[in-house]
């Protein structure tokens, strides 16, 4: 009989030092902290044969963000975060059978996130019986077999769900989504749900697709702009090259968000130490404070001014677009002291932004997750569209759209078929190419697939990757509804926290990682990714794997697809001798990879189709892009209560903890932090490192966490800051974005109450 497993987040004792917030990304203290963490993790051979290899054209794409390689590119081509994603991926720590036979998982479920990570790479693929509390080795053959007889004996295929983080390959993500599909089912959810969904659906509502339609060159001919909800110091550091460059040639860059951020104020690239350049290049113009939440009223502010300043592109509109007078007259009624009121910008300031865009030929809009995830997340990046439109900004040199993505290949697997809801058009020629007929009734996102979970309609699930108990909202409902799970199986590199909270029956399935050397019958093998600018191009790992038993991801997904189905047409293991084979197949079943093996082996890949960039093309329902209308979200807050966002530390690259630092934010030591306004605090009378307790509502129901330390920090009144996974406890699971269903992880209503364990930290 297994014991029962903690469903809490491990509380975090650890010091907590403070400093002042840095006023400069990168630099020297950048290259420290990169080097520290590589020889640590790596030792100094792999350290140099690996970095050396990073986002090169003959090397591996780093693992980190899917911030796009420039044409020419250094010797160095990788941040400190990608040095980082790197040496956790190579470090030399092993997690093997004897590991898991002194761990319980009721032992790993109390552990921090941080431990977790630190252990190492897993070694051999094990099972965790319904009745045992220690994990078990087990044989590749034995393992697949146990998965394929669980999947074969539902009495539905839509009874199992297939979870995709965004490290899969094109081609593992292509042959993964061909396998569930041939098998009867559309359960696919992705990290995209949780993300950039709402930019997908917001762009693809008015300019015909859910991309971005701005090239890295187009950062060099830009007059402004717009960094909207999005810290790239911290989340895609290889970004800020790009602003530097463009601050240089002249663009005026506007940085939109709650909290200041260091690497949007100064940046200081490494390299230049090597060429005696010691000055750092001042980034944002303007630093927009913006109240969380207040974006739309701060979009709607902008589009005023620059109605009534003129530099609209009135050709464009009338010729190739819709909806623009109904969109002015919402702005028009809008009045200017609910504007100020919900933006919590000052008048002022927004009218000197707005005539910047109103006299700007060529404007990029930046924007990230303080966007996307909000209950307005669709409707507010429809604003930003709104604002870029009104100027012509797409398909036009140094301007356009541009959502950054943040896991490395996150939108190719989009685009190769990982989706909950396809389109009949792609369906139609997934049918002609693999021969095959598919589902076609939509299945379960992140939100939808835990609720099935939670009402015992979900006997198998299947993860590729990722850390879903950490990654989603809602935790400890999540972590009880995955409980109820028959079996669940992870196809992981790392020890992580769904390892530990996990269903009935469990599996490890240990793969390649991005920098390790993947051989097949044919040779050494490559596979392709596809940046946030939409170009597709070639990864090859070049270390000696952590273990004889890992496979590579697209072994897995064939052997068991192999196993699964009958009488498939698909050879599934004859393309695993050469992954030529499975690219063949994506030409035929692919829009836009044509004659794929050969313009993948391009030396910089090549450009998906883009109409939008491409043409100035939409496809829409009358082919033109869509100017929308929207009211204003309703911001009012019961007195009392605060709004919380979770964000990222420095240390930190999504739900992996490199260390418990966010230097460019002076915290240190400690990741149970809430950032609150000093005046908050006053008004309350805390004290710095003061324990509190935070309690989320939503329609009725309340969640808990508590022994968090207050900290005094620049962020608006009424607002509050903590990071993720740690606070995703208290995301209530039924708080979506409209239209997209995004967990609402940047609109949390929260009160605060004095925790009784604690008045301070010791």
């Amino acid at each position: 009989m297994r014991k029962p497993v903690s469903h809490n987040v491990p509380l975090d004792n650890n010091r907590l030092r403070l400093g002042k917030p840095k006023k400069k990304a990168a630099g020297i203290p950048a290259v420290i902290s990169s080097a520290k963490h590589s020889l640590k993790k790596m030792g100094i051979t792999r350290t140099v044969k690996s970095l050396a290899m990073v986002n090169q054209k003959s090397g591996f794409d780093c693992p980190g963000c899917a911030w796009p390689d420039p044409e020419h590119r250094t010797h160095f081509e990788f941040c400190e975060n990608g040095a980082k994603a790197v040496a956790d991926e190579a470090t030399k720590a092993r997690v093997g059978p004897d590991f898991f036979k002194k761990f319980s998982i009721q032992d790993l479920a109390g552990k921090s996130d941080f431990w977790l990570n630190n252990q190492g790479r897993i070694t051999e693929p094990m099972f965790l019986d319904k009745d045992s509390n220690h994990y078990l080795p087990i044989s590749w053959d034995d393992a697949l077999d146990k998965i394929s007889d669980k999947l074969n004996s539902l009495e539905n295929p839509n009874q199992a769900v297939f979870y995709t983080s965004g490290r899969t390959s094109n081609e593992a993500a292509f042959l993964y989504q061909a396998f569930i599909r041939s098998f009867g089912t559309n359960n696919l959810p992705d990290c995209s749900n949780m993300c950039h969904e709402s930019s997908g659906k917001g762009l693809g509502s008015t300019i015909g697709i859910g991309k971005g339609t701005v090239t890295l060159e187009d950062f060099n001919h830009s007059e402004l702009i717009l960094v909207i909800g999005q810290n790239p110091g911290t989340n895609h550091p290889r970004m800020l090259t790009a602003l530097r460059d463009a601050k240089r040639k002249g663009s005026k860059i506007i940085h939109i968000n709650p909290l200041p951020e260091a690497g949007l104020e100064r940046f200081k690239h490494p390299q230049d130490y090597m060429n005696l350049d010691f000055k750092s290049t001042k980034l944002s113009d303007f630093h927009l404070q913006v109240k969380i939440g207040g974006d739309a009223a701060l979009m709607k502010g902008l589009i005023k001014v620059h109605l009534e300043s003129g530099g609209m592109d009135l050709d464009f509109i009338n010729n190739s677009t819709t909806g623009f007078q109904s969109m002015c007259d919402e702005v028009k009624n809008t009045p200017w002291d609910v504007i100020v009121q919900d933006s919590g910008v000052k008048r002022d300031l927004i009218e000197k932004v707005g005539e910047l865009c109103s006299r700007s030929k060529a404007t990029i809009a930046c924007w990230a997750m303080g966007l996307t995830q909000h209950r307005n997340g669709v409707s507010v990046i429809q604003e930003v569209v709104n604002l870029l439109l009104i100027g012509g900004h797409v398909g036009r040199k140094g301007a356009g759209f541009c959502p950054v993505r943040g896991h490395s290949n996150v939108q190719g697997d989009r685009t190769v078929g990982i989706w909950e809801a396809p389109s009949d058009s792609f369906l139609d020629r997934m049918e002609m190419g693999l021969k095959v007929s598919l589902p076609r009734k939509h299945g379960y996102d992140v939100v939808k697939a835990i609720k099935a979970m939670d009402g015992n309609k979900v006997g198998v699930f299947f993860c590729m990757g990722g850390n879903f108990i950490s990654a989603t909202p809602d935790t400890r409902f999540t972590a009880n509804a995955l409980s109820k799970v028959d079996m669940v199986v992870q196809v992981s590199t790392k020890l992580n926290r769904s390892h530990a909270v996990t269903g009935k029956e469990a599996l490890i399935l240990p793969c390649l990682g991005r920098t390790e050397l993947d051989v097949q019958k044919s040779g050494e093998q490559f596979v392709s990714v596809e940046n946030s600018m939409g170009i597709v191009h070639m990864s090859k790992g070049n270390l000696k794997p952590a273990s004889k038993y890992l496979r590579s991801e697209p072994w897995i997904v064939s052997s068991l697809a192999e196993k699964t189905l009958d009488k498939s047409p698909i050879s599934w293991m004859k393309m695993i001798e050469s992954y030529d084979g499975i690219r063949d197949l994506m030409s035929d079943c692919l829009a836009g990879f044509e004659d794929y093996n050969s313009r993948v082996k391009q030396d910089n890949g090549f450009y998906l189709p883009n109409p939008p960039r491409d043409e100035r093309k939409f496809d829409t329902n009358d082919g033109k892009a869509h100017f929308t209308t929207h009211k204003l979200p309703n911001l009012e807050v019961d007195e009392g209560r605060y709004v919380m966002m979770t964000l990222r530390s420095h240390d930190q690259y999504n739900t992996t903890i490199y260390g418990l630092d966010d230097r460019y934010r002076g915290i240190k030591g400690n990741r149970r932090i809430l950032m609150i306004n000093s005046i908050d605090m006053l008004d309350r009378n805390w004290k710095t490192r003061q324990r509190i307790d935070i309690t989320s509502h939503f329609e009725g129901q309340t969640r808990v966490s508590q022994n968090w330390l207050v900290i005094p920090y620049d962020i608006p009144s009424g607002n509050i800051a903590a990071y993720f996974p740690e606070a995703n406890e208290l995301v209530p699971l039924n708080s979506t974005a409209e239209l997209s269903n995004t967990p609402t992880s940047k609109w949390i209503i929260c009160s605060l109450s004095e925790s009784n364990s604690s008045d301070e930290e010791e």
